[in-house]
């Protein structure tokens, strides 16, 4: 009888279905978000016209729900099938997408707090097209309304900005009914109205600027952001780190799997 000395290394059960539990709720995230972008998409037609991407010249948010969707997904399948088949390949590939992502949002945030100054006049550049663009896509309406409603603001710099879209500019060519308005949601909301008026802001602008106080917002968006970060800071900051540490957790796990796995074939 002949007895056979085996090795001590072994894959860790644990660290491989504990890395499969995290990758899994990426991998389902990353479908929900895919399938609400694509009903959206099916919703505006966009599915049988691409063209109508391309040619909003401001920001389509469902674009930006399509890429969280996409980087998930690809993500979250890389790391289920990586530990579960024990793929260093996947592993490695899955490890080093979230070491890029997160070195991206430290580098994103220690040049944002360096560079405030050139930070500032890109997101004004930002709002300002997608101002232009703001009766192009329904979803980008959406965004700007919620946006200016829970900020109390109104334009990127103020309610001057409006000029910039077509139905809203004060010039003499405009024929729209919304000529020298703002959107209703730059309007100060009245407590005793039930139901929302979207023409309270018809005509605002062909006042003088005095009496804007008493019906729409007068500061602009771009100030309204920044008073609100230095009052929400700590929010800010746990969030970050919330992230950064699901993300740290993450790299953790595949890079254990890959050692355990390594030394196993070893």
């Amino acid at each position: 009888m002949h007895y056979y000395r085996y090795s001590n290394a072994e894959v860790s059960c644990w660290y491989k279905y504990l890395l499969f539990s995290y990758n899994i709720v990426f991998w389902l995230a990353g479908v929900a978000f895919l399938a609400a972008g694509l009903w959206a998409w099916s919703e505006k037609g966009v599915l049988s016209d691409l063209t109508k991407v391309t040619g909003l010249h401001g920001l389509d948010p469902v674009v930006l729900v399509l890429v969280v969707g996409i980087v998930m997904f690809t993500l979250g399948f890389a790391g289920c099938v990586g530990a579960l088949r024990e793929n260093i390949c996947l592993l490695k590939f899955f490890c080093g997408a979230i070491v890029f992502i997160f070195l991206l949002e430290l580098a994103v945030a220690v040049l944002a707090f360096l560079f405030q100054d050139w930070v500032r006049d890109r997101v004004k550049e930002f709002f300002e097209n997608n101002i232009k663009s703001y009766r192009d896509d329904i979803d980008l309406q959406n965004l700007i309304d919620s946006l200016q409603k829970i900020n109390h603001c109104c334009g990127a710099q103020g309610p001057d900005d409006w000029d910039l879209n077509i139905y809203f500019n004060c010039s003499s060519e405009s024929k729209s009914r919304e000529k020298c308005g703002v959107p209703f949601s730059c309007c100060i909301p009245d407590p005793a109205q039930k139901v929302v008026n979207t023409q309270c802001g018809y005509d605002v602008r062909k006042k003088s600027k005095s009496q804007w106080d008493d019906q729409i917002f007068i500061k602009g968006c771009i100030l309204a952001l920044e008073a609100w970060l230095p009052r929400n800071i700590y929010i800010v900051a746990g969030v970050f780190i919330a992230i950064s540490l699901l993300q740290i957790f993450g790299i953790f796990l595949a890079r254990t799997l890959i050692s355990d796995i390594e030394a196993v074939k070893a």
